[in-house]
């Protein structure tokens, strides 16, 4: 885990405490996440965030301008502690450790499922339920195809890996394969 991860990690738990003493969790998620797709999005306000030329005031008036109708004073003051302290690389990353321990508070746990071709709706909500089921969570599944997979899929939930998919039977087959010829 990189240091700014766990940085980021740090501020997103801060700011979860406090959320969650104002009651307002949700609506501080959706306020990081319209922040984050748009520096994800526009790499010109990235760019001019990570200017060390520009100080961290103008940096915290132009996030004011472009998200303060968004934002609350708990996620801007978040902001303004993250950029005075040189740490505006890692905005994209606290939403994601937010969202991540929101979703733990709230039993929900995010899964990405890998799968050959596109699942039906019906279908990803199934492997949703049938992982729910195993975690004790409520899964919010996300897909990403990926053809190299061969058929079958893989879940990933947290920093566990579920692994159905053809090309893993066929890594594991040949791994024992390989460890009986020895």
């Amino acid at each position: 885990m990189s240091r700014d991860t766990v940085v980021a990690k740090r501020y997103a738990k801060a700011l979860f405490e406090l959320a969650s003493a104002a009651g307002t969790v949700s609506e501080v998620e959706a306020q990081l996440k319209l922040i984050a797709e748009a520096l994800k999005q526009d790499a010109e306000i990235e760019k001019f965030l990570s200017l060390p030329s520009v100080a961290p005031t103008a940096k915290i008036d132009v996030l004011k301008a472009a998200f303060g109708n968004n934002a609350s004073g708990i996620v801007l003051d978040t902001l303004k502690v993250i950029i005075t302290r040189g740490r505006q690389a890692i905005i994209v990353e606290v939403y994601e450790a937010f969202t991540k321990i929101a979703g733990e508070a709230l039993g929900q746990a995010h899964a990405t499922v890998y799968s050959a071709q596109k699942l039906t709706d019906e279908e990803l909500l199934g492997v949703a339920a049938q992982f729910g089921s195993i975690t004790g969570k409520k899964i919010i599944a996300q897909q990403i195809v990926e053809p190299a997979l061969l058929g079958g899929i893989q879940v990933r939930i947290g920093d566990r890996l579920y692994d159905g998919s053809l090309s893993g039977k066929l890594d594991r087959l040949q791994k024992t394969l390989n460890s009986k010829a020895l």
